[in-house]
């Protein structure tokens, strides 16, 4: 999950702040889910992320 979300924010070529204010979530949460492996997140905040990075939630966290 980690490199899938730094992968679809860099090809967006915006930043963990920029992405962070895009999907109304903090800094902290897209540093620990770029950065850790195991990181608890609810539905609403992958579904915050997926639409400001404009893919489906399963294309970011699901999808090998």
């Amino acid at each position: 999950m980690a490199n899938k979300v730094k992968h679809y924010r860099e090809k967006a070529n915006l930043t963990q702040q920029e992405l962070a204010e895009k999907a109304d979530v903090s800094r902290n949460t897209i540093s620990a889910l770029e950065t850790q492996d195991n990181v608890n997140v609810t539905y609403d905040i992958m579904n915050k992320l997926a639409n400001a990075l404009g893919y489906k939630v399963s294309t970011i966290f699901f999808d090998n």
